[in-house]
């Protein structure tokens, strides 16, 4: 009777498991599915765009939708290559001013910062994310971009001897800029990249770090020989959330980014971004026209693939390393 249950109570646990099999199967299935479907329908919606311009679409510089002086639509131009220029250059001033400091802050939180002091700080990073981007936008706009013109203007005095830098910081600054939309959403993705880091430098084992600090290690030595390498993987996917949150963001950079087609070296001059196009000019649109904007978050979809798969192949090729090495 007693092997009748036990065979009973296996079976049941082996269907159990079937099913759950089955079910996290579903639910991968249906999120590619998803996925397929939105890339699909988009392509689908912009190809008249890609019809007219081809190539041209993401390396002609000219984005003239309606030609007032020309006879119709014939005369539009469909280049999108100064506004991913603009969601590059914006989002990696957004990684390079906010993952130091993420990286920093979790730090601090996980193991440097008393244990009175992890609790506030971690709920105030919380709350930073919780905050729409449009009270992050309105504030850019009227608070930092005026104030950040003369800091601008000084930038430029202080770096104008450095070649290369010269180019970068360049003379007459304005405050709706690229490197307003990049300080905004370094401000808008270190919340999401601190607390995501800061839950992976938690899984470090801790006999790995008592281990360091018994060998005679200091703090810095066991962090940099235990937790980051430890860490790297999940640092890394990190980033890419950020990195995503920043390139896809619309209405914050669309206020302060200054709304100006143009490819330039000066972070100090206005620009334009994907998303920003999009949110600003889908309204008046309409027939190639619209498809051209359908086209841009096709692009835009396909860059957030493949710098998440380059970032993928990046941590593979770093972990077979450290394995090696260990």
């Amino acid at each position: 009777m007693a092997d009748h249950l036990d065979l009973t109570q296996e079976d049941r646990g082996a269907h159990l498991d079937t099913a759950f099999r089955l079910l996290a199967l579903a639910a991968g299935v249906t999120v590619l599915a998803i996925l397929g479907l939105i890339a699909w329908s988009t392509t689908h919606e912009a190809w008249p765009a890609f019809r007219v311009a081809g190539l041209h679409f993401l390396t002609s510089k000219h984005w003239v939708p309606n030609d007032p002086d020309g006879p119709g639509p014939a005369t539009a131009q469909y280049g999108t290559f100064a506004f991913v220029y603009g969601t590059l250059v914006a989002s990696t001033i957004a990684l390079l001013l906010a993952v130091p400091v993420s990286i920093g802050i979790a730090l601090f939180t996980t193991e440097l910062a008393p244990r009175r002091l992890r609790r506030p700080i971690t709920n105030l990073i919380d709350l930073l994310a919780a905050i729409p981007s449009v009270v992050y936008g309105l504030w850019g706009i009227a608070v930092l971009a005026p104030q950040a013109q003369g800091f601008y203007g000084d930038l430029h005095r202080w770096f104008r001897p450095v070649p290369g830098l010269n180019r970068l910081f360049g003379p007459d600054p304005n405050g709706r800029s690229l490197m307003t939309a990049g300080v905004i959403l370094a401000i808008m993705i270190t919340p999401i990249i601190t607390s995501l880091t800061r839950e992976v430098f938690t899984t470090v084992p801790r006999g790995e770090k008592d281990a360091a600090l018994a060998l005679g290690a200091t703090r810095w030595e066991m962090i940099r020989a235990a937790v980051l390498p430890h860490s790297f993987g999940g640092m890394t996917g990190a980033v890419m959330l950020g990195l995503g949150r920043a390139m896809g963001e619309t209405i914050a950079v669309a206020l302060v980014i200054g709304s100006s087609p143009q490819v330039v070296a000066n972070l100090f001059k206005p620009g334009d971004a994907m998303p920003a196009v999009i949110a600003n000019q889908f309204g008046e649109s309409g027939g190639t026209f619209r498809a051209a904007l359908m086209g841009l978050g096709v692009a835009l979809f396909a860059i957030t693939i493949i710098i998440n798969m380059s970032a993928r192949l990046l941590v593979r090729r770093a972990e077979v390393r450290v394995r090696g090495a260990a």
